[in-house]
């Protein structure tokens, strides 16, 4: 197929549900997650990677996945920048400062660079098309999820300054025309993220009361309907060179 996607956390969740939606509409997927995802499909490879093991992830990636990208058969590619930890849910001042590291190179390291690393690679004549999942919490402070909020926050940031790089002079000739950066959340989504964070103590984590009662009210949505979201974006003939946007709008 002529359309390839790589899709960043697809054991479970939002990107196994991104990962399936795409291998319906006949592309082309690459899943990295650490654990196994499940899906048993002609045209599904996964990379099995810790993408906050930087190392592991642009060794494999400039080895084995560059030239998937970069084929000169390919129309469109697309990039869903998923995986993500939720890190310690503690107040600031328990922060610890091996732990705030993880939390940045898995939520903000690595999709940066992935970002930077289909700029380079996708050939000029294709669409090329990424999506940044980010969060409620990037824009909205709650008590003890400074860690995971200040990643979310960092990325988007840094999904606005990669679309103004794209539509610089220095890239003008060097990469594709047709690219487009969407920062896309999600909602309150049923995932093992969600889990976790009604797991805590509220006397730790203070927001627990709030991720509990979204729960208790039926406030959460099924995977599967963000997923249409961000496939139908990979998938936009046109598209702004940057762009926000929260389910359902």
């Amino acid at each position: 197929m002529t359309r390839l996607a790589i899709v960043t956390g697809t054991s479970s969740g939002i990107g196994r549900a991104v990962a399936l939606r795409l291998l319906d509409h006949d592309w082309d997927v690459i899943g990295v997650a650490r654990r196994d995802a499940a899906i048993r499909h002609a045209r599904y490879r996964h990379l099995a990677l810790d993408v906050g093991d930087l190392t592991a992830l642009t060794a494999t990636f400039e080895r084995d996945v560059a030239p998937l990208v970069s084929d000169p058969a390919r129309t469109r590619i697309g990039l869903v920048n998923n995986a993500a930890v939720i890190g310690r849910l503690r107040t600031v001042d328990a922060t610890d400062a091996a732990a705030l590291r993880t939390t940045y190179a898995v939520n903000v390291v690595a999709p940066v660079w992935l970002t930077g690393f289909v700029a380079r690679h996708t050939p000029r004549t294709a669409a090329l098309r990424i999506l940044d999942v980010s969060s409620g919490a990037a824009i909205r402070p709650l008590p003890g999820l400074g860690e995971y909020a200040g990643t979310k926050a960092a990325l988007r940031m840094m999904s606005m300054a990669a679309a103004a790089d794209f539509q610089s002079a220095p890239l003008n000739g060097r990469m594709t025309r047709d690219a487009a950066v969407l920062s896309y959340s999600p909602g309150t989504v049923d995932t093992p993220m969600q889990v976790e964070a009604r797991g805590q103590r509220p006397d730790d984590f203070p927001a627990q009361t709030w991720f509990q009662e979204r729960h208790d009210t039926g406030g959460l949505h099924a995977p599967e309907l963000p997923a249409a979201e961000i496939v139908e974006f990979l998938e936009s003939a046109k598209a702004l060179a940057f762009a926000e946007r929260r389910f359902g709008e």
